[in-house]
């Protein structure tokens, strides 16, 4: 599990997961017997953020240097956006910016019911968020098939509503398109990504495929988090196998 669960509190993720899991059973506590997460916990709502305001994504990159938030009119040829969730937003951030063409990633929540949602939100499970990345390729240097091709490499599409250690909605893997386009590409990459799975006696994948909802910026300290902490947390682990292209 991460090893740090909001800067600056010395409280470890790990003892927080499990404190605010959503495989916990729900029991009704009075609040004089309750701990600083049961009442937390208590406060979240599905449908109600306790923030007031976004969060603002950093000015530049911290790698790549580049703008993290679009300009006014968006982003433009041949500039694209993709999204994905696999796991701790951590390790899954540093896959794609480490790919050749990608211009730059944020990390975020996205496909929850809350509007203006928390890390602690998003970690008690409730809000159905999941920790998503991100990115924005330059499409005349690499193409979608080989941005979704890392997706696909690095997490293990065969797990539910988790990524190994990492346990809950929030790590659920799943591809929010923007397109038809890349509504395509997806199924056909999860097809042949599936018949990979089979041939090696692997389970089938379980990757949710939706049409992209609204992204909401993660806080500042969890964007390029390994690059600031390189010897951070990292949960992702793929399945060994590699997705050649398709047509």
């Amino acid at each position: 599990m991460r090893s740090a669960f909001v800067q600056p509190l010395p409280l470890s993720t790990r003892s927080v997961h499990r404190a605010i899991s959503p495989l916990r059973p729900r029991t009704t506590v009075p609040r004089a017997a309750m701990g600083p997460i049961d009442w937390l916990q208590s406060l979240i709502r599905p449908t109600t953020s306790m923030a007031t305001t976004p969060i603002a994504p950093p000015t530049k990159h911290t790698v790549l240097g580049n703008p993290v938030a679009p300009p006014p009119g968006g982003w433009q040829a041949p500039l694209q956006e993709a999204m994905f969730g696999l796991g701790c937003f951590w390790g899954a951030e540093r896959k794609f910016w480490q790919k050749d063409g990608v211009h730059t990633t944020s990390v975020g929540y996205a496909g929850g019911t809350t509007d203006l949602p928390t890390y602690r939100e998003v970690c008690s499970g409730r809000t159905g968020h999941a920790e998503v990345v991100n990115v924005v390729f330059d499409s005349s240097k690499t193409s979608y098939e080989d941005i979704i091709n890392v997706f696909w490499e690095s997490h293990d599409p065969t797990q539910k509503n988790r990524q190994g250690n990492d346990v809950g909605t929030q790590y659920r893997s799943v591809i929010y398109y923007y397109n038809d386009e890349q509504k395509r590409v997806a199924e056909a990459t999860r097809d042949h990504f599936n018949r990979l799975l089979k041939e090696a006696g692997r389970s089938a994948i379980a990757t949710e495929i939706q049409a992209a909802p609204k992204y909401y910026y993660a806080e500042e300290y969890h964007q390029q988090y390994l690059h600031k902490n390189p010897f951070g947390y990292c949960g992702l682990g793929g399945t060994g196998l590699y997705s050649p292209r398709t047509e």
